[in-house]
């Protein structure tokens, strides 16, 4: 038995492909001259953006626009001045053939990456990987790999790249497994996306297994158990058949009120990052959008979204929910995400720094023109606001202030919009969660991200494997905070919801429904799950 971190939920039964990376020889070339490097190495940026295009349009068909995003991102690496200029210099500066100049730039920026405290950010050193060696590849004249897999196949890597993940074929693929990577990867995101089992973080996964060897695949408990015997084959595919079966028999409640055994109505709501991932939070009856990240209306583009591209977005998603509401956070920009054409200043921390409502407020003219277009939405739904990395409440009142002026000028306009619509924080910073009696006299509801609280609380990065078993959303201070901070809603008969990771942990519900959650929003494969539970409570 081989353990590691369960990174997608699920059982499969199969047969193990073992998936190796090509040796390509960087000193099989001879350097010509400086102009036929740069010129091989632009020849090669151009097919691999062109095969980027085409895989992530494969992924939008398969897992959806917001699940094929990381492929702007790649993309947009490839146009990256500094990113590919760092090549360019290598090439002028030591005089070597182009794939040593890719793979001497691509591991020094993912090396950069990998030594960041964040977890996401630790992530990203495997994006850049990915570009490497895809550009080294198609300088070597080499094919991607089109292994033609069985029925049952589960596949073992020493890591997935997020190409390789959008291009498994669900109908053969049962489930995956690797050396590396981490919950936050973008292949594990992938795969719950997919609804693949997966086991990452597995450490020597790709040692223990040879093609062929009959392996069963725990995505639950994160385990995997090769060559089993008899007794535990039974075992599993009870457990799976039962998996299985369970998944149907929740699909009974997509109708059905989340209220409690002692008769308390929550709302079970869905988190989307894109206009289209509304109709998934639909299809397991979502009661609303608790949660619309903004920030992917802004990336993979060359300029701001206007506001008349933001309105239609926002009314598109306001329109398709009707009655139900839909809270869209502002841009939440900074940290673990970046605009290529906004001028970011370099930080040591940026997750403690310049992001989120504080870039907002510093600019005004970006913050404005996203307020305008939610309000202008508010007229063809019921609409939300909600304000992230909101750490007392000078910057609320700020942001509403902000908020009032956008107001004003569309009355002016004679322009429609939702004069009383909700607007609330997002209590993801200890200190918010600590001055929330304050806040609630001020806000029309609390939602708490508990992906950053967790770790601010408790000040551990639950992906570095020295200090994960830290990371703990039942530890008492989390819940300490998170009491504090619905107490203090409803003293001031305010709605307290979670959009973070918490709100579908099945572990976490109950307590949370002890503390008088109020609205639990998550990823919508979570919501009929959830809705059983809070039933059943």
């Amino acid at each position: 038995m081989k353990k590691g971190i369960p990174s997608s939920k699920g059982y499969a039964i199969g047969y193990v492909y073992l998936k190796k990376d090509e040796e390509i020889d960087l000193n099989e070339k001879k350097f010509t001259s400086i102009e036929e490097e740069i010129q091989r190495l632009n020849e090669s940026v151009e097919k691999s953006k062109y095969q980027l295009e085409e895989i992530k349009k494969k992924a939008e068909e398969s897992i959806g626009k917001s699940g094929a995003e990381i492929f702007s991102a790649h993309i947009m690496l490839l146009e990256d001045e500094e990113f590919i200029g760092a090549m360019k210099k290598i090439i002028e500066d030591e005089k070597v053939i182009a794939e040593q100049s890719v793979d001497k730039a691509a591991n020094t920026f993912a090396e950069m990456f990998s030594l960041m405290d964040d977890s996401y950010m630790k992530e990203r050193a495997a994006d850049i990987r990915d570009i490497g060696k895809r550009l080294i590849k198609n300088l070597s004249g080499k094919e991607d790999d089109a292994a033609e897999f069985k029925e049952n196949t589960v596949i073992v890597a020493h890591d997935l790249t997020p190409s390789d993940t959008a291009q498994l074929d669900k109908e053969k693929v049962c489930a995956f497994l690797t050396d590396i990577g981490g919950f936050t990867s973008h292949s594990s995101i992938l795969a719950r996306t997919l609804e693949i089992p997966c086991v990452v973080g597995m450490n020597d996964i790709t040692t223990s297994v040879k093609t062929g060897d009959k392996i069963i695949v725990d995505g639950t408990e994160g385990i995997a158990i090769i060559n089993p015997d008899e007794e535990t084959l039974k075992k599993y595919e009870k457990l799976k058949e039962e998996y299985e079966n369970e998944k149907l028999k929740l699909r009974r409640l997509i109708n059905v009120d989340a209220v409690t055994k002692s008769g308390k109505r929550v709302i079970v709501a869905g988190n989307i990052g894109s206009p289209k991932d509304v109709d998934k939070v639909l299809e397991v009856g979502g009661e609303g959008i608790g949660l619309f990240r903004t920030e992917f209306l802004f990336m993979g583009k060359d300029d701001f979204p206007t506001e008349q591209e933001q309105f239609e977005a926002y009314k598109y998603v306001a329109s398709k929910m009707g009655d139900r509401q839909v809270v869209i956070r502002t841009l939440d920009i900074g940290g673990d995400k970046s605009l290529p054409y906004l001028d970011m200043p370099k930080e040591l921390n940026p997750f403690l720094g310049y992001r989120a409502i504080r870039l907002c407020l510093d600019n005004k003219p970006l913050f404005k023109t996203q307020l305008r277009a939610i309000l202008r939405a508010s007229a063809f739904g019921k609409i939300g606001i909600m304000f992230p990395m909101i750490s007392g409440l000078e910057e609320f009142l700020k942001a509403k202030e902000i908020l009032q002026e956008c107001k004003e000028e569309l009355r002016k306009e004679n322009i429609n919009f939702d004069d009383n619509i909700e607007v609330g924080i997002m209590v993801e910073i200890p200190s918010a969660a600590l001055a929330a009696e304050e806040l609630a006299k001020h806000v029309d509801f609390f939602s708490i991200g508990t992906n950053d609280l967790i770790q601010y609380t408790i000040a551990v990065d639950r992906m570095n494997e020295k200090v994960s078993y830290l990371y703990n959303p039942m530890h008492p201070a989390v819940l300490r905070l998170i009491e504090m901070t619905i107490n203090a809603a409803h003293k001031e008969g305010k709605w307290c919801g979670m959009c973070g990771e918490m709100a579908g942990d099945e572990r976490a519900i109950p307590k949370l429904l002890e503390l008088g959650l109020d609205e639990f929003s998550m990823s919508p494969s979570s919501i009929l799950r959830a809705k059983e539970i809070i039933i059943n409570w």
